[in-house]
């Protein structure tokens, strides 16, 4: 017995008179009478031994630790149902894998493929959700991650999927269209778009191409996704520096051109992983022998695209990356 945990009837009475800030509309939407709410919430502040209301006159207002207790309780209560449904509704039919990825890679290389191992295992659902950083397993309600990186997370097992290949400064062709040929100083002068989650990307690509401490690679606007990265650049705001694997469909339409046919090579890649306790489950191993099945052609088939650029002929050998 976990002699820590209330009553569940406690609990989701207090998060809908919280939620409602009335115990009359949390008695409204449970069937039950004003006075069984005002009862259970008295008993579940009594056993915390903390008040979760505040009393005034005939309202009722959530204190600090109520507001906090209860947002708590409703992600709790939440995915109870969620686990509940997906229980029912895959009775004796299949399982679920609930799997943490990168968003870009997600809708621009995993779900158009999704298809083909729905139909391979239509036992398997698999579940998405974006995570941009890493996560304890043990703290999250994952089974299993793709993410981008170096190495296999510690305490998981997984594989390298494929590594991630060349990134490009690529812009709109019509930042382009009526300049005399770009030149590395000239696209140094240009707005820069950056990642987030990368925010030394162009400090490397100014190092790797003789650019050493160059202030102007931090300047320009920021954005959190790829996909923002490449609406920008799309919609002319500037260069962004991306991963040809990432945007081979807009390079191969001319949507978007290399700038200057300079790249940024990366030893980092796409892996998937998944704590010990699920590694050799069966929907695990189904998942990542597809995926790996994929991979090797279709890896090298994307990493060079084809694509129009604005090329320079350097006026110096240019010095090799540094990641």
């Amino acid at each position: 017995m976990r002699k820590g945990i209330p009553n569940l009837a406690a609990l989701q009475v207090f998060e809908a008179a919280a939620r409602h800030e009335s115990f009359t509309r949390a008695a409204d939407e449970l069937a039950l009478t004003q006075s069984a709410v005002c009862r259970q919430v008295a008993s579940l502040e009594n056993r915390l031994g903390v008040a979760l209301f505040l009393r005034i006159k005939k309202r009722v207002v959530l204190t600090p630790h109520g507001r906090h207790y209860a947002d708590q309780i409703r992600k709790s209560l939440e995915r109870i149902e969620r686990d509940t449904l997906e229980l029912m509704a895959q009775r004796g039919i299949g399982r679920v894998l609930e799997l943490a990825v990168v968003p870009t890679f997600a809708s621009q290389w995993l779900i158009p493929r999704l298809p083909q191992f729905r139909a391979l295992r239509p036992d398997i659902t698999i579940n998405l959700s974006i995570r941009t950083e890493p996560f304890l397993f043990s703290d999250s309600p994952f089974d299993a991650a793709i993410y981008f990186g170096r190495s296999v997370w510690p305490g998981t097992q997984g594989t390298l999927l494929f590594r991630e290949g060349n990134a490009v400064p690529v812009c709109s062709p019509v930042l382009t269209a009526d300049c005399a040929p770009l030149t590395r100083e000239r696209l140094a002068d240009m707005p820069l778009l950056h990642l987030s989650t990368r925010p030394d990307a162009w400090r490397e690509w100014f190092r790797a191409h003789g650019f050493a401490e160059d202030a102007r690679a931090v300047r320009g606007p920021r954005y959190e996704l790829f996909t923002m990265l490449s609406s920008a650049a799309l919609a002319g705001m500037g260069v962004a520096l991306m991963p040809e694997i990432l945007i081979a469909d807009e390079l191969a339409s001319g949507r978007l051109a290399v700038a200057l046919d300079m790249p940024l090579p990366s030893d980092a890649g796409y892996y998937l992983v998944a704590p010990d306790a699920v590694a050799s489950d069966e929907p695990f191993l189904a998942l990542s022998q597809w995926l790996m099945s994929l991979v090797p052609d279709e890896a090298a088939t994307l990493a060079r695209p084809a694509r129009r650029s604005n090329r320079e002929i350097p006026a110096s050998p240019a010095p090799s990356a540094s990641i």
